[in-house]
Protein backbone atom coordinates (compact mmCIF):
# COMPACT_ATOMS: atom_id res chain seq x y z
CA UNK A 1 0.00 0.00 0.00
CA UNK A 2 1.14 3.41 -0.71
CA UNK A 3 2.29 5.57 1.35
CA UNK A 4 0.98 9.22 -0.28
CA UNK A 5 -1.84 11.12 1.21
CA UNK A 6 -4.58 12.62 -0.52
CA UNK A 7 -6.48 15.88 0.00
CA UNK A 8 -9.86 16.65 -0.40
CA UNK A 9 -10.43 16.96 -4.13
CA UNK A 10 -8.45 13.71 -5.12
CA UNK A 11 -11.07 11.94 -2.50
CA UNK A 12 -13.59 13.54 -3.95
CA UNK A 13 -12.72 12.63 -7.81
CA UNK A 14 -12.25 8.74 -6.52
CA UNK A 15 -15.67 9.42 -4.71
CA UNK A 16 -17.07 10.66 -7.92
CA UNK A 17 -15.77 8.00 -10.18
CA UNK A 18 -16.72 5.41 -8.17
CA UNK A 19 -20.02 6.14 -7.51
CA UNK A 20 -20.08 6.45 -11.95
CA UNK A 21 -18.57 3.00 -12.18
CA UNK A 22 -15.34 3.77 -13.52
CA UNK A 23 -11.68 2.61 -13.22
CA UNK A 24 -10.32 3.62 -10.10
CA UNK A 25 -6.34 4.01 -9.91
CA UNK A 26 -5.02 1.09 -8.05
CA UNK A 27 -4.01 2.64 -5.02
CA UNK A 28 -8.14 3.47 -4.60
CA UNK A 29 -8.89 -0.11 -5.53
CA UNK A 30 -6.15 -1.13 -2.53
CA UNK A 31 -8.23 0.69 -0.13
CA UNK A 32 -11.73 -0.15 -0.58
CA UNK A 33 -13.26 -2.14 1.07
CA UNK A 34 -17.20 -2.95 2.11
CA UNK A 35 -18.36 0.96 2.85
CA UNK A 36 -21.81 1.62 4.68
CA UNK A 37 -21.18 4.94 4.01
CA UNK A 38 -19.74 6.79 0.75
CA UNK A 39 -17.81 10.00 0.58
CA UNK A 40 -20.94 12.51 1.05
CA UNK A 41 -21.93 9.93 4.11
CA UNK A 42 -25.25 8.52 2.10
CA UNK A 43 -25.58 5.70 3.79
CA UNK A 44 -26.02 2.40 1.31
CA UNK A 45 -29.61 1.13 1.42
CA UNK A 46 -31.48 -1.99 0.46
CA UNK A 47 -35.38 -1.35 -0.48
CA UNK A 48 -35.78 -4.64 0.50
CA UNK A 49 -34.48 -3.72 3.90
CA UNK A 50 -37.48 -1.36 4.19
CA UNK A 51 -40.46 -2.17 1.94
CA UNK A 52 -42.44 -6.02 1.11
CA UNK A 53 -42.95 -4.89 -2.60
CA UNK A 54 -42.12 -1.85 -4.81
CA UNK A 55 -46.01 -1.46 -5.55
CA UNK A 56 -46.19 2.01 -7.12
CA UNK A 57 -42.28 2.73 -6.45
CA UNK A 58 -40.74 3.54 -3.44
CA UNK A 59 -39.31 6.42 -1.45
CA UNK A 60 -36.62 6.01 1.38
CA UNK A 61 -35.98 9.31 3.23
CA UNK A 62 -33.12 8.74 5.44
CA UNK A 63 -33.06 11.50 8.08
CA UNK A 64 -29.41 10.75 9.81
CA UNK A 65 -27.55 10.38 6.27
CA UNK A 66 -29.67 13.05 4.72
CA UNK A 67 -30.64 11.42 1.85
CA UNK A 68 -34.14 10.38 -0.42
CA UNK A 69 -34.02 7.39 -2.56
CA UNK A 70 -36.31 5.86 -4.95
CA UNK A 71 -36.88 2.77 -6.96
CA UNK A 72 -39.30 2.39 -9.08
CA UNK A 73 -42.14 -0.53 -9.41
CA UNK A 74 -40.20 -2.13 -12.08
CA UNK A 75 -36.99 -1.75 -10.66
CA UNK A 76 -35.53 0.30 -13.81
CA UNK A 77 -35.29 3.60 -11.78
CA UNK A 78 -32.96 3.95 -8.88
CA UNK A 79 -32.37 7.84 -7.68
CA UNK A 80 -30.28 9.03 -5.19
CA UNK A 81 -30.45 12.92 -4.01
CA UNK A 82 -29.16 14.79 -0.82
CA UNK A 83 -32.04 16.71 0.96
CA UNK A 84 -32.83 18.02 4.10
CA UNK A 85 -34.77 16.79 6.84
CA UNK A 86 -36.13 18.31 10.50
CA UNK A 87 -33.83 20.22 12.89
CA UNK A 88 -35.17 18.75 16.01
CA UNK A 89 -36.46 15.42 17.32
CA UNK A 90 -39.94 16.93 18.20
CA UNK A 91 -40.39 17.91 14.36
CA UNK A 92 -39.09 14.22 13.11
CA UNK A 93 -41.80 11.89 11.51
CA UNK A 94 -40.65 8.17 11.35
CA UNK A 95 -42.67 5.22 9.50
CA UNK A 96 -44.77 4.36 6.86
CA UNK A 97 -46.64 6.50 4.76
CA UNK A 98 -47.50 7.33 0.89
CA UNK A 99 -48.13 9.73 -1.63
CA UNK A 100 -51.46 10.85 -2.07
CA UNK A 101 -51.37 13.78 -3.82
CA UNK A 102 -48.71 15.32 -6.47
CA UNK A 103 -48.86 19.38 -6.69
CA UNK A 104 -47.29 21.50 -9.31
CA UNK A 105 -46.74 25.16 -7.94
CA UNK A 106 -48.04 24.02 -4.47
CA UNK A 107 -49.23 26.80 -2.12
CA UNK A 108 -47.94 26.95 1.26
CA UNK A 109 -49.93 27.11 4.57
CA UNK A 110 -47.21 27.30 7.64
CA UNK A 111 -49.00 24.69 10.47
CA UNK A 112 -50.45 25.25 13.67
CA UNK A 113 -47.34 24.77 15.47
CA UNK A 114 -45.10 26.83 13.35
CA UNK A 115 -47.30 29.64 13.48
CA UNK A 116 -47.09 29.25 17.51
CA UNK A 117 -43.49 29.23 17.25
CA UNK A 118 -42.89 31.94 14.73
CA UNK A 119 -45.98 34.10 14.95
CA UNK A 120 -44.70 36.46 12.39
CA UNK A 121 -44.93 33.86 9.21
CA UNK A 122 -46.96 34.45 6.86
CA UNK A 123 -50.65 32.64 7.02
CA UNK A 124 -50.38 31.60 3.47
CA UNK A 125 -47.82 32.08 0.42
CA UNK A 126 -48.64 31.38 -2.73
CA UNK A 127 -46.68 29.72 -5.82
CA UNK A 128 -43.48 31.43 -6.61
CA UNK A 129 -39.87 32.37 -5.83
CA UNK A 130 -40.90 33.06 -2.06
CA UNK A 131 -42.65 29.85 -1.57
CA UNK A 132 -40.96 27.87 0.89
CA UNK A 133 -42.41 24.69 -1.35
CA UNK A 134 -41.00 24.78 -3.89
CA UNK A 135 -42.10 24.14 -7.49
CA UNK A 136 -43.13 20.91 -6.92
CA UNK A 137 -44.66 19.11 -3.81
CA UNK A 138 -45.30 15.03 -2.98
CA UNK A 139 -47.92 15.39 -0.15
CA UNK A 140 -47.77 12.58 2.17
CA UNK A 141 -50.58 10.75 3.83
CA UNK A 142 -49.38 12.66 7.09
CA UNK A 143 -50.91 16.05 7.62
CA UNK A 144 -48.47 18.74 7.44
CA UNK A 145 -45.65 16.54 5.97
CA UNK A 146 -44.54 16.83 2.40
CA UNK A 147 -41.13 15.93 0.07
CA UNK A 148 -40.73 19.39 -1.82
CA UNK A 149 -38.14 21.41 -3.47
CA UNK A 150 -37.13 24.69 -1.60
CA UNK A 151 -35.59 27.98 -2.70
CA UNK A 152 -32.93 28.02 0.04
CA UNK A 153 -30.26 25.82 -1.15
CA UNK A 154 -28.11 26.04 1.95
CA UNK A 155 -30.74 24.02 3.94
CA UNK A 156 -29.90 20.73 1.58
CA UNK A 157 -27.60 18.44 3.32
CA UNK A 158 -28.65 19.99 6.98
CA UNK A 159 -30.81 19.58 9.99
CA UNK A 160 -32.95 22.77 8.57
CA UNK A 161 -36.56 21.56 7.78
CA UNK A 162 -39.88 22.24 10.28
CA UNK A 163 -40.75 18.89 9.83
CA UNK A 164 -40.60 18.26 5.24
CA UNK A 165 -38.08 16.39 3.05
CA UNK A 166 -36.74 19.24 0.97
CA UNK A 167 -34.84 19.17 -2.04
CA UNK A 168 -33.21 20.58 -4.78
CA UNK A 169 -35.27 21.73 -7.16
CA UNK A 170 -33.73 19.82 -10.27
CA UNK A 171 -33.99 16.90 -8.24
CA UNK A 172 -37.68 17.52 -6.93
CA UNK A 173 -38.83 17.58 -10.52
CA UNK A 174 -37.23 14.48 -11.14
CA UNK A 175 -38.76 13.00 -8.32
CA UNK A 176 -41.91 14.17 -9.06
CA UNK A 177 -42.12 12.67 -12.53
CA UNK A 178 -41.35 9.00 -11.42
CA UNK A 179 -43.52 9.03 -8.36
CA UNK A 180 -46.86 8.14 -8.67
CA UNK A 181 -49.97 9.00 -6.21
CA UNK A 182 -49.44 5.49 -4.10
CA UNK A 183 -45.77 5.65 -4.20
CA UNK A 184 -44.94 3.63 -0.43
CA UNK A 185 -43.00 6.72 1.61
CA UNK A 186 -40.70 5.61 4.32
CA UNK A 187 -39.05 7.80 6.86
CA UNK A 188 -36.42 6.50 9.17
Amino acid sequence: MSSKTYGRRQLLSLGAAAAAGLALPKIAEAQQAPVLFNISSFRAANWQDYFQNRKNGVILADTKSRCVQYWSEDGQTHLLYPCSVPDAPELTRTGMTRVVQKVVGPTWHPTPSMLQRMPWLPKVVGPGPENPLGPYALYLSWQYYRIHGTQDTRKIGRASSDGCIGLYNEDIKVLFENAVVGTQVRLI
